[in-house]
């Protein structure tokens, strides 16, 4: 007896043609991954060989125009040899060499990793700005406290750049511009997504900060009070980008803690022109970091 037909069990007609090979699903490469939820772990497409290129770059950058600059107002504008002469030409080296790491940072994240650059270091502009510069505020104002039990410089080569108001002024601006913004691209847009990735939130937060604070060693004679309080600073601000998973968070944090502190310096020497009564608070701020 024969089976009924039934068109669920027929067999398909075999042809000769050749059939497709199977799709088979392929992880993307890393640098075309979507960027982690904040929280997540970091994984930045570039390395911590890259990192370490950036930091010699800049740290050549800004001897190799200081020195050219430096040399050249003494050379062609002869002054007559004070402390300040040399202030705005520092400040000029360093824009210039700022201008130089920032254009390698594209170049890198853009060239040769094929990424956009402001998605690949999260930059993440925050909803609430206001909050993140008044974490800032915040921020001076506890470190200064906890400077008044530390030991403190009486000066330090960074005041030599106030010594008169123009280049007090161009500071300014360049400490809540330009300046916090390379810092915290380096530090909080590359440095610590590398750090982060191999050791942890929690040593990443450390290992960024603390060369963070041992920059500004100089700038504060070597005191390690100021350094210490530097440092404090610097772990707020990437703390910030780990929780917020945004670099702009922290640019704010950094921008607000600066402005204050340029602001306050500059009410209390009647903006820039009586710089002796800095003292006055630099006492209470105990030299908190401006920059």
């Amino acid at each position: 007896m024969s089976l009924p037909e039934n068109p669920q069990f027929e067999t398909p007609p075999l042809s000769s043609e050749p059939q497709p090979a199977p799709v088979v699903a392929h992880p993307l490469p890393p640098q075309f991954q979507p960027i982690a939820a904040p929280g997540a772990v970091e994984n930045p497409v570039w390395s911590g060989w890259d990192v370490l290129r950036i930091a010699v770059l800049a740290v050549a950058s800004v001897a190799a125009f200081g020195v050219l600059l430096i040399l050249g107002a003494h050379i062609l504008l002869p002054r007559s040899g004070g402390k300040g002469d040399a202030a705005l030409p520092a400040i000029l080296a360093q824009f210039l060499a700022y201008v130089v790491v920032a254009t390698y940072m594209v170049t890198l994240v853009e060239g040769k990793y094929r990424v956009a650059f402001w998605p690949a270091i999260r930059w993440n502009w925050p909803r609430s700005q206001w909050k993140m510069l008044s974490l800032g505020v915040l921020v001076l104002l506890a470190v200064s406290l906890l400077g008044r039990f530390l030991p403190m410089p009486k000066s330090t080569p960074f005041e030599d750049l106030f010594t008169r108001p123009l280049d007090a002024y161009i500071m300014s601006v360049f400490a809540i511009t330009f300046g916090p913004l390379m810092e915290e691209l380096f530090f909080r847009g590359f440095l610590y997504p590398v750090l982060a990735r191999r050791m942890g939130v929690a040593w990443g937060i450390f290992f960024t900060a603390l060369p963070f604070g041992l920059m500004h060693m100089f700038q504060y004679g070597y005191a390690w009070g100021v350094v210490l309080l530097i440092f404090l600073m610097g772990v707020v601000c990437t703390a910030v980008r780990a929780t917020t998973g945004s670099v702009a968070a922290s640019f704010l944090v950094h921008v607000g803690y600066n402005a204050t502190d340029m602001l306050l310096l500059a009410v209390a020497t009647g903006g820039f022109r009586h710089m002796e009564k800095a003292g006055v608070l630099l006492e209470w701020l105990k030299l908190a970091t401006r920059y």
